[in-house]
């Protein structure tokens, strides 16, 4: 495997590679991320992985400068899963000047549940991934189920930007107790991971109320937002919401079997989780 952290270094590698796959990350890698770079050789050849903090999509009081970095254990990990390039820029490599240029989403999605929770994530999150795709040029990419918005402003970016990148989604990789795994699952405590799965538990609890033909949307996120807090957990959101456009139903979209989704952002101790189920 090559670690390249130069854009024109990398550009140079890849020339003449017409059926890449990519598998942008953060780092401290896991074994959901490991499950994308099988799936992206499924859809191309040679499979390109990146690790890049990107400070552009961490809100001022978020975890930047303590978010793990397990760069020599990440790079063992990748080797095994015979990734071609490993593209690894430092801050300077990617923003040799100040990034003024911004790919923004549009407000309805991207202030909506993460987006009004963190804002400027998305923003952050458009911006590196252009800028990546420009890097590596693939023509698949693949994202994980678990950050459901961001993999729909991503690949909703690529169709109306008309990138030649296919998005490729992967299902949440979760670890047995159900808990879909994380980069920030490290941070939790013995008692807090034991803890962790009853976030999905809950996403459960509301798939099956919503199966079982209970459509009161409100009654239901209020109350698996409050069967959370009494667990001691303080959620941020339980929502409802279409597949297509991550809009609340209305009346008539549930009348009509409208494909839906239930997302979910809940801090337990300090640790931010998310998760999210498709009904």
């Amino acid at each position: 495997m090559k670690i390249i952290s130069s854009i024109q270094e990398l550009r140079d590698q890849l020339s003449g590679q017409l059926r890449t796959a990519f598998v942008p990350t953060m780092g401290n890698l896991h074994e959901g991320h490991l499950s994308l770079m099988r799936l992206a050789r499924k859809h191309g050849d040679p499979v390109v992985a990146s690790i890049f903090v990107n400070r552009l999509q961490f809100g001022p009081n978020e975890d930047f400068e303590k978010y793990p970095r397990t760069f020599q254990a990440d790079v063992e990990k990748l080797e095994k899963e015979g990734v071609y390039v490993l593209f690894a820029p430092t801050e300077k490599d990617m923003y040799p000047e100040p990034q003024e240029y911004r790919v923004q989403p549009p407000d309805g999605l991207g202030n909506t549940l993460e987006g009004e929770f963190r804002p400027g994530f998305f923003g952050g999150v458009c911006t590196v991934v252009t800028k990546l795709f420009s890097c590596v040029q693939p023509r698949v990419a693949v994202f994980g189920k678990k950050d459901y918005q961001q993999l729909m402003i991503v690949r909703n970016m690529a169709r109306q930007l008309g990138m030649p990148t296919e998005i490729i989604a992967a299902e949440t990789y979760r670890a047995e107790d159900g808990l879909a795994l994380s980069s920030r699952n490290m941070y939790l405590s013995e008692t807090e991971r034991a803890e962790a799965p009853a976030l999905f538990q809950t996403l459960n609890f509301v798939a099956n109320e919503m199966r079982a033909g209970h459509l009161d949307i409100f009654q239901l996120e209020h109350k698996a937002m409050d069967d959370l807090a009494k667990r001691g957990w303080k959620p941020d959101y339980i929502s409802i919401r279409k597949r297509n456009d991550l809009q609340p139903p209305s009346a008539g979209d549930l009348a009509q079997g409208s494909e839906l989704v239930v997302l979910a952002a809940a801090k337990l101790g300090t640790t931010r989780l998310i998760d999210n189920l498709e009904i």
